[in-house]
């Protein structure tokens, strides 16, 4: 059923599968996922593999019991813990493993993000199995993606890969906590990822992990947008492994779209990281939303956050919520003098001549309520 159709795949293993006693890594659970990824190779089936936990496999090298752990200590425990984690992957294999570490700006550069595609693609090429992770030892809270989860969907984007196996301790979603709620019923299939699924999400338990349920959910949202399948499994239980290598059912699926939005879209959705936000009127927000119109300073209200030319922002509605994601063709600074002026004016208030339109249409997304959600989320 579920494996004869895959072709290529990406796999996302969580700290808590690592390192789960925080005490360096372990293979109490990566021996039946080394095994099921083996296997699928042996199949024909390409697999790239998103690897977290360097922090919490470092942290036995780097004594530190206080709470919280600082930056530069955890990037300590980063540099240790990605080497023994390497060698884990690389001792439970038998192939040649390729690592890759990246950050957010990776992907926010579109240069760089071709880059990371091609290097992929060669890999496998190749029979070289790619192990991804976030570069923690060098990453400042301005380049991280955040959590690995995001970052699998965004690889699996890039290789355009079938389906996204994202490893939990937990079996799929479920319609509330079920570790505090033993009436929480569990969902086998979604087909489309609503603000009500999102609901019923709740944050990160584990204390070495970074990502919830939240971030599986938008990142099952980012790939089933680019026609890719994902499934939340419980990585704790080798039963689980064996069933989707017979094509049976295994953890929460969710559905595919049919309908794929284009791949600069894509990327400015998923890949870009807000670095402000735009309140507008309701006269600018229908034009948005209604006739494909481009974003002019005339419909601005407000401006929040420091950002540059070229940045990502968020397009809120008068409610403050979210309606639209683009690429801002003037600075904050510059936005704070223009903002409720007509076109005509700018010139004269900046004193020199800026673009007429602050987004234009062909570098902005229109978001549905549970892109929305997502976005401010994230």
């Amino acid at each position: 059923m579920l494996g004869q159709q895959w072709r290529r795949i990406v796999i996302k293993v969580g700290s808590a599968l690592i390192a789960p006693e925080n005490k360096g890594c372990s293979t109490r659970y990566l021996l039946a996922i080394a095994r099921f990824i083996s296997e699928c190779r042996q199949r024909g089936i390409e697999v790239i593999l998103v690897s977290s936990g360097s922090v919490a496999a470092g942290r036995s090298a780097i004594a530190f019991s206080h709470q919280p752990v600082p930056v530069h200590i955890k990037q300590a425990m980063a540099s240790v813990g990605q080497y023994q984690m390497m060698q884990r992957w690389q001792s439970l294999l038998d192939c040649h493993c390729g690592q890759l570490l990246l950050t957010h700006d990776d992907f926010h550069n579109r240069r760089r993000y071709l880059n990371i595609e091609n290097t992929l693609r060669t890999l496998l090429s190749h029979q070289v199995l790619p192990i991804i992770n976030e570069n923690d030892s060098v990453a400042t809270a301005e380049l991280k993606l955040g959590d690995n989860d995001n970052l699998a969907a965004l690889v699996a984007t890039a290789v355009d890969a079938n389906v996204l196996i994202i490893c939990s301790d937990i079996d799929g979603l479920f319609s509330a906590n079920p570790r505090s709620n033993p009436a929480a019923r569990f969902i086998a299939e979604v087909d489309c990822i609503s603000p009500e699924i999102f609901a019923m999400a709740g944050g990160s338990h584990h204390s070495v992990g970074t990502g919830g349920m939240v971030t599986k959910l938008q990142a099952a949202q980012k790939a089933s947008q680019q026609g890719i399948d994902t499934l939340i499994v419980n990585g704790q239980k080798p039963a689980v492994f064996e069933a989707l290598l017979q094509g049976k059912a295994a953890g929460t699926l969710f559905h595919r779209q049919q309908e794929r939005i284009s791949a600069k879209k894509h990327w400015l959705l998923h890949s870009l990281k807000a670095q402000g936000t735009l309140r507008l009127d309701a006269g600018a927000v229908t034009a948005l939303q209604h006739q494909g119109a481009s974003l002019l300073a005339k419909g601005i209200t407000a401006v929040q956050g420091q950002f540059e030319k070229g940045d990502a922002v968020l397009l809120c509605d008068q409610h403050g919520q979210p309606v639209a994601k683009g690429t801002s063709q003037f600075h904050a600074s510059e936005l704070h003098q223009i903002k409720g002026l007509h076109s005509q004016q700018i010139t004269a208030q900046l004193g020199y001549c800026g673009r007429e339109e602050v987004v234009h249409r062909d570098d902005l997304v229109l978001l549905s309520a549970s892109e929305a959600a997502a976005q401010s989320a994230g």
